[in-house]
């Protein structure tokens, strides 16, 4: 019932959050000026249908990268403003004379940045939908990896600023957030390294950093029939509950941080 309460409270604050609210109104302009030229471009190619649904679906896989990435930095600044305005603001204090213990009072918040992150993801999986349509293509992936995929990959983010701003300032924590997500997609995005030294600090990164490739687009987001590689259930499974277990891990450790942490306004 306690967690319940503070998730609720904390997607209802989401939605009263300007800066969110901001941050809603320029994405979605962002995504309506990047199908103009994918409107332009379907019908520049209206004569000719195999070189326009190449160039079109080629163009959808962009805005959709755009769109997945965006979800990450989004999880990551929710997770740390749920819990850096309670401390600042000083109502942590009131909520934890109800009584809620420290982990509970955490807990919550990371329930209702999941909330506000599974509204982006439902709203992510629509507008992939639509922009296959307007490709002339349809989605192959199957329904619950488009679901399911992204939202861990989001768990990941949101816990791990978390447990950084426990002890940083919400802006420094979605920064190291945001520098952690580009280091994942160009460690991921690497070669085969022969020099040893590269290699070790290329297999040091696997390690500490979230491996984003276990969770990328190619993984959930499948739209060519040509790109499509069937994935075995034990792939599935090794993939996700990876990314659950690294989120668990950077989640106890924000639980651990916060445990020790004053309670003073900032």
């Amino acid at each position: 019932m306690k967690l319940r309460t503070i998730a609720l409270n904390t997607l209802g604050g989401f939605m009263r959050d300007r800066l969110l609210i901001v941050f809603a109104i320029l994405f979605i302009c962002v995504v309506l000026l990047m199908m103009t030229p994918l409107l332009a471009t379907k019908a520049m190619y209206a004569s000719n249908l195999q070189q326009g649904q190449s160039v079109v679906l080629e163009m959808v896989s962009v805005i959709m990268f755009f769109v997945s990435g965006c979800g990450s930095l989004l999880a990551a600044w929710a997770a740390a403003d749920a819990v850096a305005s309670e401390l600042k603001s000083g109502t942590v204090l009131a909520v934890m004379a109800r009584p809620v213990k420290r982990w509970e009072f955490l807990l919550g918040k990371y329930f209702g940045v999941l909330l506000l992150m599974i509204v982006y993801v439902v709203m992510m999986f629509a507008l992939s939908y639509l922009l296959a349509w307007i490709g002339g293509q349809r989605i192959h992936s199957a329904l619950w990896v488009l679901l399911v995929y992204p939202l861990v990959r989001y768990s990941i983010y949101a816990a791990l600023a978390m447990a950084l701003v426990t002890i940083l300032h919400p802006v420094i924590t979605w920064a190291i957030a945001l520098l952690i997500g580009v280091l994942s997609s160009l460690v991921t995005s690497w070669g085969e390294v022969t020099n040893p030294l590269l290699r070790a600090i290329k297999a040091l990164l696997f390690v500490i950093l979230p491996s984003t490739g276990l969770l990328s687009e190619e993984r959930f987001l499948t739209i060519r029939d040509a790109s499509l590689q069937p994935m075995r259930w034990f792939d599935h499974l090794t993939a996700l509950s990876y990314g659950v277990d690294y989120a668990l891990v950077l989640l106890l450790l924000a639980m651990w941080s916060f445990h020790y942490r004053s309670l003073k306004r900032d």
